[in-house]
């Protein structure tokens, strides 16, 4: 037909009314234009949850046929999406997008569980819990002039903040101090959902390259023999190595760790409970606190950071304590003096309230149960040593 023809047949169709060729040109036209609005975020959504699928399924075949990996590129294909999935669960010592909650140290309100909120970035808004930061001493804090590009240091550069506005890699950051020889406790808090490819708490040397993976999304702590790092999966890596150690921890967590360079043990807590002894033959070595995240708009404290000479008095209070663990505070129950009390508190307080118990993992933990309890790992190195004095 001409278009002369065309043009009459539509013409014919009467006021109001639109030709079946009109009608057909401006329904692909409206199309085409509404597809043109789509905004360029959505398209970046369904790629990420596309991605986050497939990963998914991966993880899942790796596990099924007993493989090695955990059907992720551990130099940095997983994404750091805080989408929200289309699967409930993973096997728990798998990195996830969704937050992990119900792990924290307190009840605080905005540390409860709670349903998986889309937006993480309205979680940043409620204020920060106070729960276990009683320490106004700190002996160190984290170096400003040592950590990667991709953090923020506040609260006296006791708080760091990684990547602000949005992750592309992996960023880290270590303390001021060297801990040298003698006994070093100190505890992060986790005061950020918790979620991604992963966030750590563990120590390494002055030659681990806390900027070098800036644009890879891995577990930094552990990749090498001169680090060693505990993912919120559970998680311990040393070597390139992941061992089963223990259960998740999350928003309010309080991850304790203890370095004795006398005996030459890493020893991890959770929530001031001891989780296992995850080094030994550490004497000789000169390490530093470190931390690392590839979540966006994450970020740790440093609640407590003490050290001590291994002298006499600090291995009497650390027998005090594992005799008498069943308490808060074993200062609160010894007939002494009160000033040798406040004494002990200020010098040796730390010691007098950790809790060497052996904290076992739920029975949904991937947590090994090969676990030795912290108080007989610790003691039993102690008598060694002691004998040889």
């Amino acid at each position: 037909m001409s278009r002369e023809g065309k043009v009459g047949r539509n013409a014919a169709a009467g006021p109001g009314r639109v030709g079946p060729t009109w009608a057909r040109s401006g329904a692909a036209y409206l199309s085409r234009n509404a597809m043109a609005r789509r905004t360029r975020s959505s398209r970046a959504w369904h790629f990420v949850l596309s991605g986050v699928r497939r990963e998914a399924d991966s993880r899942a075949l790796a596990l099924a046929t007993g493989a090695r990996g955990w059907g992720y590129d551990s130099d940095g294909q997983h994404s750091d999406s805080d989408s929200e999935p289309e699967f409930s669960t993973l096997s728990p010592s798998i990195p996830s997008a969704i937050p992990v909650t119900g792990e924290s140290y307190c009840n605080c309100e905005n540390q409860s569980e709670a349903p998986y909120c889309s937006s993480l970035h309205a979680l940043h808004r409620v204020k920060d819990c106070q729960c276990g930061e009683e320490d106004e001493y700190f002996d160190w804090v984290w170096d400003d002039l040592n950590k990667s590009t991709a953090t923020l240091l506040t609260c006296d550069n006791r708080k760091v903040n990684f990547h602000m506005e949005y992750s592309c890699g992996t960023a880290a950051i270590r303390g001021n101090k060297e801990l040298a020889d003698g006994q070093h406790f100190w505890e992060i808090k986790m005061t950020s959902p918790v979620y991604g490819t992963d966030m750590m708490v563990g120590i390494g040397t002055s030659d681990v390259n806390l900027d070098k993976y800036r644009h890879t999304f891995c577990s930094l702590l552990g990749k090498d023999e001169d680090s060693w790092g505990l993912s919120y999966t559970g998680l311990l890596h040393h070597k390139g190595d992941k061992t089963n150690f223990s259960s998740r921890f999350g928003q309010g967590s309080i991850i304790g760790v203890h370095l004795d360079t006398w005996h030459g043990t890493l020893t991890f807590f959770k929530n001031r409970k001891c989780i296992g002894v995850a080094a030994t033959k550490l004497q000789n070595k000169k390490f530093y606190p470190m931390v690392c995240s590839t979540a966006a708009k994450s970020s740790m404290k440093v609640i407590r950071s003490c050290a001590s000479c291994t002298s006499l008095q600090y291995l009497c209070c650390y027998r005090l304590r594992q005799l008498l663990p069943d308490y808060v505070d074993t200062l609160e129950v010894l007939p002494l003096p009160p000033g040798l009390k406040q004494v002990l508190h200020n010098k040796l307080g730390w010691v007098l309230s950790m809790n060497y118990s052996t904290s076992k993992p739920s029975s949904s933990s991937s947590g090994s149960d090969s676990d030795s309890s912290c108080g007989s790992d610790a003691e039993a190195c102690q008598r060694k040593r002691c004998r040889r004095t």
